[in-house]
């Protein structure tokens, strides 16, 4: 059975805006899952309904079976943990490892339990040696990590993470998929909104796609990004590789070692 269930969900603001029209989705523990649209598709609406930042208008939200209507924000929390887009609407503490502990602290667990998993949280994302450091000493992209290792210590079995790889370099985007790795291993779900394509190619292996407020496809990354039609009508765009191989005329080609043995059995053949 899937941990995590949305059926037939809808949400309308206050002024009556729809957010997002009739989404059904299921997430297995364990897994990774990318989701990709357009600006004002209706990914971030859709997430925050998975941890009681926002209760659908329609439909149903359901955690391990149950439904979330009757679960408080605090209880859905300690399930579905959301890593906000911008580090700065989450960070509050005087110092990291406070940011860190500040979960756990909310929890009422025991400060030797509380240490460990502040050390554990530190470690897997690279903020050991920095603990002691105010937040905003480091970098803004250096600072998304103090947010996600501070909903890691908190330990739900879903964390989403938005936009992660926004503002990061080559080494913080790999830190983010060893991160991903790690935590789907831990027997994790990690869903992860992104821009990113070619961060969605090779991390990973299952692909929501929104477009006009609603869930248009899921699929494998070939499936997706070999699908001219829903590319327009997502306005998503190619990874570079998948742009350059059609340039080239192959399909359904989707890393830079594929699309090198196509061009050497090309050029064989033509010989």
């Amino acid at each position: 059975m899937s941990f995590l269930k949305l059926s037939e969900v809808s949400y309308s603001y206050p002024n009556g805006f729809e957010a997002t029209q009739k989404v059904s989705m299921e997430f297995q523990l364990g897994e990774a899952v990318a989701i990709i649209g357009q600006n004002g598709a209706g990914k971030t609406t859709t997430v925050k309904l998975m941890n009681g930042l926002l209760r659908p208008t329609k439909g149903e939200v359901l955690i391990d079976g149950k439904s979330t209507n009757v679960f408080t924000a605090a209880q859905m929390s300690k399930h579905v943990g959301y890593v906000f887009q911008n580090p700065d609407d989450q960070i509050f503490q005087e110092t990291i490892e406070k940011e860190i502990a500040f979960g756990p602290k909310s929890q009422k667990l025991a400060v030797s339990v509380i240490k460990k998993k502040v050390k554990e949280a530190a470690e897997t994302c690279g903020l050991t040696e920095v603990l002691n450091e105010h937040p905003y000493n480091l970098s803004y992209s250096k600072r998304k990590f103090i947010t996600i290792a501070a909903i890691i210590a908190m330990d739900p079995e879903v964390i989403v993470l938005d936009e992660p790889t926004a503002g990061q370099d080559r080494e913080s985007t790999e830190l983010l998929g060893r991160i991903i790795k790690e935590l789907s291993a831990k027997n994790k779900a990690v869903i992860t909104i992104t821009h990113d394509m070619e961060f969605v190619v090779k991390e990973f292996q299952r692909v929501l796609v929104f477009a006009d407020k609603q869930l248009r496809k899921e699929g494998t990354p070939r499936e997706v990004f070999w699908d001219e039609s829903l590319l327009t009508l997502s306005g998503l765009k190619q990874p570079y590789i998948c742009q350059l191989a059609k340039a080239l005329e192959f399909k359904n080609i989707l890393t830079m070692e594929e699309l090198g043995k196509k061009v050497l059995g090309h050029e064989k053949n033509s010989d």
